[in-house]
């Protein structure tokens, strides 16, 4: 007779933990709603009672410049709802031996799954276009088709991300007029980073279904911790530009080379070139000349610029993380591309729909959408562009490189500050523009540096080949 004691416990556990995340909810919500409001909002000729808010409009009623902290705790919460059950269940399935039994169901399929891969099938193929064949194909492409793919790459990162750069802007700083002519602000960023990934992870399953890649070594939860580190930094890169200006932004994202590398060496005992380096503190220099000679009236105060310079620094610190995180799973796992970008968007998914989920986000999310039907566009339009901008970065990478890579975005990011100050009227002093050149210049040498390195080392291997000892240098 089958057991069915293990499965029951495992769902327990996730009964109890939904218990647990109403009932602090509701705590949650009865101690804001019962504690003084900074910042009460007008209510203008309004002489009907209002509806009780939601968790989400009460955080958003208090103070901006600390705001956020406490909508920070409560989403941290929020993703402790999908992380805390999984470790239970993990441990639980662990001790008793769950993922050997010889009896199956649909609930051991799935833990399995989740927690100890799906089995080698399909590995020995290549997954992400880079096999022979295709280094064969882009052989025999003419320097026309050539040129073409390079336009249809361009065109298709540079059409993409500028017009969520743009979107992103206007979304978190610019009002929508509702009702009876009045304006406010969008304020969940939570809200836009699941609208974001959902549509990421419904175009990759789609095309994963497509190509048949179902299968693959990695245990699904090895994403969660890159989708963690990755809707963090999003957060605080959607939550920053309630702080500082679209250009202070685009700028810090060129510093995160040194969390980067900082991570880098604590994660995968990397060493760096001395050029590296040297990049690195022209990038931090040039940043601090553009802070110190850019304004933003609308947020110029010391309080609201340094929580701006903190919210990037945490968003360098997790999308860091990320890139070496997902540099790991490459390595360990040989996984496609497309199923690292399925995958990460799959827990972002799970995470924000339960942050969301807890604090009434989705509800406070809608009445503001069906208020301001610009918004409702503005968010498609976000979610798709940044959608196609992943698959633009995969395909170009595969077909180009890393430095063509590099070098379009980098153009990328000269135009978005271009368009940001063109569009929304910032303000940047000859000494941020002078901070501007040294950071694209540091971005250019690097590349350059990067690039002679490697000819240097194919040449060094060379001449071993003929019984040459010099060791690579390289000159900067």
């Amino acid at each position: 007779m089958r057991n069915y004691v293990p499965d029951i416990i495992i769902l327990f556990i996730v009964i109890v933990t939904i218990t647990i995340v109403r009932l602090v909810s509701h705590i949650l919500h009865e101690t804001l709603s019962d504690g003084p409001n900074l910042v009460v909002p007008p209510a203008e000729g309004i002489a009907d009672p209002q509806p009780e808010l939601s968790l989400s409009q009460l955080i958003d009623q208090k103070s901006k410049e600390y705001s956020w902290l406490l909508r920070l705790m409560v989403n941290i919460f929020g993703y402790l709802c999908i992380f805390v059950p999984g470790v239970l269940i993990y441990k639980y399935a662990k001790r008793t031996k769950y993922m050997e039994r010889s009896e199956r169901s649909h609930l051991s399929s799935l833990v399995k799954f989740c927690f100890s891969g799906s089995g080698t099938d399909g590995l020995d193929r290549p997954l992400d276009g880079q096999s022979g064949a295709g280094k064969g194909a882009a052989a025999k492409r003419t320097t026309a088709q050539e040129c073409v793919l390079l336009c249809y790459c361009l065109v298709g990162l540079m059409g993409s991300y500028l017009t969520w750069g743009v979107l992103q802007e206007k979304i978190m700083t610019q009002e929508y007029e509702g009702p009876e002519k009045r304006k406010s602000h969008f304020k969940d960023s939570q809200f836009l980073v699941f609208s974001n990934r959902v549509l990421g992870f419904v175009i990759t399953a789609v095309y994963l279904i497509a190509k048949r890649q179902f299968r693959h070594r990695a245990p699904l939860y090895k994403y969660s911790f890159a989708s963690f580190s990755n809707i963090m930094s999003a957060w605080f890169q959607y939550e920053a530009l309630k702080f500082v200006n679209f250009p202070t932004q685009v700028l810090a994202k060129s510093c995160k080379i040194i969390p980067v590398m900082i991570m880098g060496k604590i994660i995968s005992r990397n060493k760096y070139e001395f050029y590296e380096y040297l990049t690195a503190v022209m990038i931090s220099v040039g940043m601090i000349f553009f802070l110190t000679g850019s304004t933003d009236e609308s947020k110029a105060t010391a309080m609201t610029t340094l929580t701006g310079v903190l919210l990037l620094t945490f968003y360098m610190i997790f999308d860091s993380f990320t890139s070496n995180w997902q540099g790991e799973l490459f390595k360990s796992y040989s996984m496609s591309s497309i199923q690292m970008m399925c995958g990460v968007n799959l827990f972002s998914t799970l995470f924000t729909g339960a942050s969301l989920s807890m604090q009434g986000g989705f509800y406070s999310s809608l009445v503001f959408a069906v208020d301001h039907p610009k918004f409702v566009v503005d968010c498609v339009i976000l979610s798709i562009s940044s959608a196609i901008g992943q698959l633009f970065i995969f395909y170009t990478i595969a077909t180009f490189g890393a430095v063509v890579f590099t070098i379009i975005m980098t153009l990328r990011q000269a135009i978005a500050i271009l368009l940001s100050c063109l569009i929304y009227q910032h303000r940047i002093s000859f000494l941020g523009v002078i901070g501007v050149l040294i950071v694209f210049l540091a971005i250019f040498l690097r590349v350059y540096c990067n690039q002679r390195l490697k000819a240097i080392k194919q040449r060094h291997q060379s001449a071993q080949g003929t019984g040459s000892g010099s060791k690579p240098r390289i000159n900067v």
